[in-house]
Parts: structure tokens; C-alpha cells; sequence
């Protein structure tokens, strides 16, 4: 804060001696060019209206009075300039004296209509700030009234029913022309009135911050919630007069203040004037107060200097006792920001390409005209900035609806020009596709058409019959065979890709084309039971051997086979697999089987073999015809042999071969 010192000074003349009730500063002719510092208007005591240049006080010439006129009967206690007009002045006095002042013809002042009844002072007064030419005054009594210039009458009245209200000051609402308040000055009702002219039977709302009366108000046309009021209880307070709240509380001392304006050029500067005859500038954006502290102690310092002021005027002693250091006082800002340091527009950006605006663009006002309240609206328009880009999504968003993905992908693999970018779309098609797993391989390389294109040589089943036929094909045919369908006899590689894709038929050929029996094998138990049997067929075609008819046997248990085309050379061999590997339901007919062939042959050391697979096979009748045959029936040997292999047979021995005794 500031301090303005406002005591006379010898360089002005005119009527500075005299005493005002109201002074307040107009900007009239400064947009002309002829008053750079607009005009200075007070209200005297004699019921002078005066007006000053600032410009010539300033500059201290003592011709400072441009025009002055002693109209009212008594002390002018209220002044305010039309802010459409700025030459156009009302001033009040005593007896509801209200004249309405042209600067640019000040010797006829006008009158708004006829005086109101009963006469009573006039304590202040307002224009509208909205419509130019309704005009506003207070009384003491608490009444105000409303003057409509274009009929020279008052249009409404309003008053408290308490009849308490002592109005000390009225002003205006900045934005909505039929709105305005009310400042009791009274220490009972210390409040302010918030009434709005279409509903003027109560007041629209109270605030009653303050606990003394109210000697001034002013309300910031910068932003219609801030209300300024100074009272009795040495307060100055900004008030939300839409909510009642106390945004701010400015530090003062405990003079009064009887007046409080706004600085129309820097909206967060005010001035407040006290009773101690100084003129405080504040500034509701916080601060400290300390400066102010510390200049009236500099102040107290230089007039006194080191002496006592209320001893003998010696000087003073030095301070024993530790000074203690003053805390920083600091003034917390408003509870809210200010509409001119608020965001006039703002944007912002969401989905879809959608801009979400707004503005606080104040309307132009047209003279004459009520302004109504106004409205705030937020923006959503589309933006599109990108239309290929939002084409696609259109495109995507489509297919998401539709359930179209194979399609939409597809048309992405026509369209890629990279060859990443082809693989990664088609990737994605396969995904909604049946089967994605065997067409994922596919994709990777790993085709079973084109697998089995390559192993399926031709010729090669003729081969293997070849082979089934007991012929042979030769080591450079398989060679030949192999180089027309791997890259450089790349076997292994074939292999790979077989086992891939889960081709183990494939696979083992492949390892029956390279002689790779045990891989075939393994891979073939792998690949299921059809698979190993087959697998064992071809083996066992490709593998020749002396025991190999064996262990074809013993493998497929093919034993009839054996038995019918082995060597009887090898009987006792032939003989002793069907023993170890014949089921029991086919044992007998085997070794009756093999008993034939022997007992068939011109050999007759063979034909008395044949006894001993019908000993095997159980069977009693064959046995005797073979033993009597081989001894010419001569033998009584035969009947004991016959005995004994009945009694033999009737036991449990051959039970579980499911013989019958005949």
C-alpha cells in the first residue's frame, strides 16, 4: 500500500480551502485532446458544484477552477458521471435535490422530474451501467429510487421494511442492468441489500460481513463479483455479493475509511481514504504490508532521532534488553482469481477428432438497450486434419461394426507395398480365419501340399513294390531320386520342415530314402500305430537278410508264414518260435501245420520229425499214423506210444492249448 498525502499546499488557489463532500474524477474531454488529465469534480459544502483540471493542479498554476455553480440549497453530498455520456454529471443535496450537469453547457443544470415526497436528503447517487439513461439516489431514510430521464419521472422505489436502513452508499450491478445494492450505515443493520428492481418487494440476498456500519461501497466493473466495503469497524472487505463470501480482507489501521474506489485503468488497484486524512492505494493481488510498517517507523526515526520524546531529552541509554524480531505479515490473496486474469478461450482436443471450445467474451452493449443476463456456452465442433488418416478409421470402424475382418485385411495385403507390412495384415486375417493354426504355418513357409509334393517321388511306391517282390534298386537310383527334389541332398532340411508341420509319414520316408532306419522307426512310434506298421513294412522290404524273415515274423507275428515257407532244414528252428511266440489259440494248428509239411517230404528222417510236432500239437491220431508209418506198423513200440500219448493228452499239460482228446 501507499500513501498520498492531501494537505494544502500554498502553490494551488481557488476554492481549495473549501470543504467537500464528495470529489470524484471524470475522464470528460480527454479523448479530445483538451483535458489530458480529464476533469476533477467536487461537491462543496455551500452547495457548489466545482470543477478543477487536474492538469494545471498538478503542474501547480493557480488558475485550477474551470467552472463552478452554487444551485443547491444545501451540502452536495452525492456526485457520479455517466459512463455512456461522460459529460453528463448528477449531483444530490438536501430536499431530494438532484440535478443532472452537461460539463459542455454547465450554467443550465436539468432535473430528472419532480422532487420526491416527503423532502429528505439526498446521501448518493448512480448511473446504470448498462442502460444510460436510468439514474438511481439513496436517502438516509433507507429508500431508493429509480428516475427514467427519457420521462422525467422516478419509475420505482425501493425500501427496507425495517426501516433501519441509513443508506451510505449505491451501486449498480456491472452486468445486469436491474440489479443493484444497498450499504446501511446504521451500527444496528450493518449490511449490504442485493435487490433486483423485477422482484423489489425484499431483497434478492444480505451480506453482513461487516459488525459496524458501512460508510462506502464500490463494485469493480472488471468483474461483477468483487464488491468492495469499508466500515465503522475499520475494515475493508471484497465481497462475492452473488454468494455472501468474503474473498479478501485488505489490511488497514484503525482510522475509518469513508471512501473506497476502484481504479478504472488497473482493475486490481483500489484506493481507500481515511479520517487520518490519507489516501491508501492497495492492490487485491496480495503483498506485505512491511514497507508501510517500516517507512512510519523511518518517519518517528528522523523527527525524534536517538532522544527520549517524553523524558528530559537526553540521550537514550543503549537497549539492554534482546529486540525481538516482527514476524513478516503477509496478506493472503483473493480466495478466487479475477476475471481478468482468468482464461478468456479455451480448447481442447478429444476422440475422434473433436475440439471442445469456449470464450468469455463480454457483448457490446447498445445504448438504450437492457442488456440481459448472459449465457455461456461450450463449442464441439469436428476437426479434421487428417482425412486419409480419418478415412481409414471410418474404413476400420466399418469393419468393426460389420464384422468384415477378413475382408478389411484383405484389402490391407492388396494395398502394402512392404513386405513387412503385407505379412503383418496377413497374419491378421488368419486370425479370424478356421484352422489358423495350419495357415499361420503356411505363412511361415511350412506348406504340407508342397512337402509332400517333394517326398512323394514318383516312382518311389514302385520301388517299394519292387522291393515287396524281393527285387532291389540300386544306391545312385536313391541318389537320383533325392537330388531332383532337395536343394543340394538337403535331407535334413526336408525333415525339418516335414516335423514342422506335423507330417510323420513324410518325415520317415524321408528317413527310409536316406537309409535312415532308426530316425524312421523312432519318428514312426511318434506318429501312431498305422504309421509303425507301415513304417515296419517298408523297413523290412528295404532290409534284407538271413534273419530277417524272422524278425519280420516275430514283429507282424505272422507265424503261418513261416511255418509254410521256411527250410525243413530249419525245422527245430521253426518249431521252437512257434513254441516262444504262437498264441495258444492258434499253437496246435501251427505244429500240425509244420507236422504236415514234414511228414509230406520224401525224407524220411523228416517224416519222423513230423511226430514230434504232433506230440506238441496234441494231436493223438496223427501221431500214431506217423509212428506206425515210419516203423512199417511192425512195432509193438507203436501201441505203448499211442497209449502213452493218450494218457499224456488226457492230462492238464495240454489243457491250456485247448486240445480235445478224439
Amino acid at each position: 500500500a501507499w500513501k498520498l498525502d492531501c494537505s494544502p499546499s500554498d502553490t494551488s488557489g481557488g476554492c481549495l480551502s473549501c470543504r467537500y463532500h464528495k470529489l470524484i474524477w471524470g475522464p470528460h474531454s480527454m479523448t479530445a485532446g483538451e483535458r489530458v488529465s480529464g476533469v476533477l469534480i467536487a461537491g462543496g459544502e455551500n452547495g457548489n458544484v466545482i470543477l478543477y483540471d487536474p492538469a494545471k493542479i498538478i503542474a501547480g498554476d493557480t488558475e485550477v477552477i474551470i467552472a463552478q455553480k452554487d444551485k443547491h440549497t444545501g451540502p452536495v453530498r452525492a456526485l457520479d458521471v455517466n459512463m455512456f455520456q461522460t459529460n453528463l454529471v448528477a449531483s444530490g443535496a438536501n430536499e431530494s435535490e438532484i440535478y443532472i450537469w452537461d460539463l459542455n453547457n454547465f450554467a443550465t443544470p436539468m432535473t430528472p422530474g419532480v422532487k420526491t415526497q416527503p423532502l429528505e436528503d439526498i446521501s448518493c447517487i448512480a448511473w446504470n451501467r448498462q442502460v444510460q439513461h436510468i439514474l438511481a439516489s439513496a436517502s438516509p431514510s433507507g429508500r431508493a429510487t429509480v428516475w427514467d430521464l427519457r420521462k422525467n419521472e422516478p419509475i420505482i422505489k425501493v425500501s427496507d421494511h425495517n426501516n433501519r436502513m441509513h443508506c451510505s452508499g449505491l451501486a449498480w450491478h456491472p452486468d445486469v442492468a436491474t440489479q443493484m445494492v444497498l450499504a446501511s450505515e446504521d451500527d444496528r443493520l450493518p449490511v449490504i441489500q442485493m435487490w433486483d428492481l423485477r422482484f423489489a418487494s425484499s431483497p434478492l440476498r444480505v451480506l453482513e460481513s461487516h459488525t459496524r456500519g458501512i460508510l462506502a461501497i464500490a463494485w469493480s466493473m472488471a468483474d461483477s463479483e468483487l464488491l468492495l466495503s469499508c466500515g465503522k469497524d475499520a475494515k475493508i472487505l471484497c465481497s462475492n455479493p452473488n454468494t455472501g463470501e468474503v474473498l479478501y480482507e485488505l489490511p488497514t489501521n484503525t482510522q475509518w475509511c469513508f471512501d473506497i474506489q476502484w481504479c478504472p485503468r488497473n482493475p486490481a488497484v483500489l484506493s481507500a481514504a481515511s479520517f487520518d486524512g490519507r489516501i491508501s492505494v492497495y492492490s487485491i493481488m496480495g503483498g506485505s504490508t512491511d514497507g508501510l510498517r517500516q517507512k512510519q517507523v523511518d518517519q518517528l526515526s528522523s523527527s525524534f532521532g536517538n532522544l527520549d520524546p517524553f523524558g528530559t531529552g537526553q540521550p537514550l541509554p543503549p537497549l539492554q534488553l534482546p529486540q525481538q524480531t516482527a514476524p513478516q505479515s503477509v496478506v493472503l490473496p483473493l480466495k478466487k482469481p479475477p476475471k481478468w486474469i482468468r482464461r478468456p478461450v479455451g480448447a481442447s482436443f478429444s476422440f475422434g477428432g473433436k475440439l471442445v471450445t469456449f470464450e468469455n467474451a463480454k457483448p457490446q452493449q447498445q445504448p438504450g438497450i437492457e442488456q440481459q443476463q448472459q449465457r455461456h456456452h461450450v463449442y464441439v465442433s469436428q476437426v479434421v486434419t487428417e482425412k486419409e488418416f480419418l478415412a481409414r478409421s471410418n474404413q476400420l470402424q466399418e469393419a468393426v461394426q460389420s464384422e468384415g475382418f477378413i475382408s478389411y485385411c484383405q484389402k490391407k495385403i492388396d494395398m502394402a507395398q512392404a513386405d513387412f507390412e503385407k505379412n503383418v495384415w496377413a497374419f491378421l486375417k488368419v486370425n479370424f480365419e478356421e484352422d489358423s493354426r495350419a495357415k499361420y504355418l503356411e505363412l511361415l513357409g511350412y506348406r504340407k501340399d508342397d512337402l509332400r509334393n517333394k517326398v512323394n517321388v514318383p516312382g518311389s511306391w514302385a520301388c517299394v513294390k519292387c522291393f515287396a517282390a524281393g527285387g532291389c534298386i540300386c544306391q545312385r537310383t536313391i541318389d537320383v531320386i533325392i537330388y531332383m527334389h532337395c536343394s543340394l541332398a538337403d535331407v535334413d532340411g526336408l525333415i525339418t520342415q516335414a516335423l514342422l508341420t506335423g507330417n510323420f509319414e513324410s518325415a520317415v520316408d524321408l528317413c527310409l530314402h536316406d537309409n535312415r532306419m532308426a530316425d524312421a522307426i523312432i519318428l514312426a512310434i511318434a506318429g501312431g500305430q498305422d504309421l509303425l506298421s507301415r513304417t515296419q513294412e517298408k523297413y523290412f522290404v528295404k532290409m534284407q537278410s538271413k534273419i530277417t524273415r524272422l524278425i519280420t515274423a516275430v514283429v507282424t507275428k505272422n507265424w503261418k508264414e513261416i511255418v509254410q515257407s521256411c527250410d525243413l532244414q530249419n525245422w527245430r528252428e521253426a518249431l521252437a518260435a512257434v513254441l516262444t511266440y504262437a498264441r495258444p489259440d492258434e499253437f496246435a494248428a501251427l505244429c500240425d501245420l509244420l507236422g504236415n509239411r514234414l511228414e509230406s517230404e520224401g525224407d524220411s528222417l523228416l517224416q519222423t520229425q513230423a511226430c514230434l510236432c504232433y506230440i506238441c500239437a496234441g494231436n493223438v491220431e496223427k501221431l500214431v499214423a506217423c509212428w506206425t508209418k515210419a516203423q512199417d506198423g511192425n512195432s509193438p513200440l507203436s501201441l505203448q506210444v499211442g497209449i502213452a500219448v493218450k494218457k499224456e493228452v488226457g492230462s492238464n499239460r495240454w489243457g491250456s492249448y485247448g486240445v480235445q482228446i478224439k
